[in-house]
């Protein structure tokens, strides 16, 4: 029996929350706020999945507003999962010296060990941080691209090349800042074969009342899609987690 993978893709907002709390009492203060209890949250809406395979996006790596722990360990900690965490910056002499920013990144975790994992930074783009996580099976690459049209292009047209040296099934997750709607990534899927698993384009983001689809899951066709959620029930951010189901042909 092929095995089957439990994969949930989530931008967590480093644990800051969502709603009317998150700018009281001034807007985006909810970005200095302590996150602990939120995370803890995170942390148990997680377990009822029994992942395998998890995306973080904007995690605290260990700022003051976690008291200084990684967040990605954290939540891993209590999963029982391996962790790969990075800097979403390419830390130079300037971002390196600021608190939060130097503190700021994107995680997997699995229960498999990985064989092999490659950060790569794209050229442009304030948000360059790719994460390249090798499985036995599968190679996924976690993104958050900029916020930017043509800079995010650049970047996907980047990530091209990299997956051209790729010699396993592929999956692409990440909040991708589509703004311009689901036809922004139609190129890039023709130019890679890819698919997305979000087959009805359910949206997921804001998390409250959502009016765009930003965090995707793509996958090569060697993958078979079993089931696809966007989890509409979560409020531990601003934007929705993503779970999927697969297994490798």
């Amino acid at each position: 029996m092929k095995r089957r993978y439990k994969l949930l893709l989530y931008n967590i907002r480093y644990g800051t929350g969502r709603g009317w709390k998150f700018h009281t009492p001034f807007p985006f203060i909810g970005f200095f706020k302590r996150t602990r209890k939120n995370t803890e949250k995170i942390s148990e809406f997680l377990k009822n999945y029994n992942l395998d395979i998890v995306g973080l996006i904007e995690v605290d790596g260990g700022s003051y507003r976690h008291y200084g722990e990684n967040q990605a360990e954290f939540i891993a900690q209590k999963l029982g999962l391996q962790v790969n965490y990075n800097s979403k910056y390419k830390l130079g002499p300037t971002i390196g010296k600021i608190p939060l920013m130097s503190r700021q990144g994107n995680a997997f975790l699995t229960k498999e060990v990985s064989q092999n994992t490659k950060i790569h930074f794209f050229d442009i783009g304030i948000k360059r941080l790719a994460i390249e996580l090798e499985l036995e099976e599968i190679v996924i690459f976690l993104l958050h691209l900029s916020l930017t049209y043509r800079t995010r292009q650049w970047q996907l047209n980047t990530l091209v090349k990299l997956m051209q040296k790729v010699n396993k099934p592929i999956i692409v997750a990440g909040d991708l800042n589509m703004f311009w709607g689901h036809q922004e990534i139609e190129m890039f899927l023709a130019a890679t074969g890819l698919k997305s698993m979000n087959i009805e384009n359910s949206l997921t983001y804001p998390s409250i009342k959502p009016t765009k689809q930003l965090d995707f899951i793509l996958h090569s066709p060697e993958i078979i899609v079993h089931d696809f959620k966007v989890l509409e029930k979560a409020t531990f951010s601003d934007h929705l987690p993503v779970y999927c189901e697969f297994s490798v042909e």
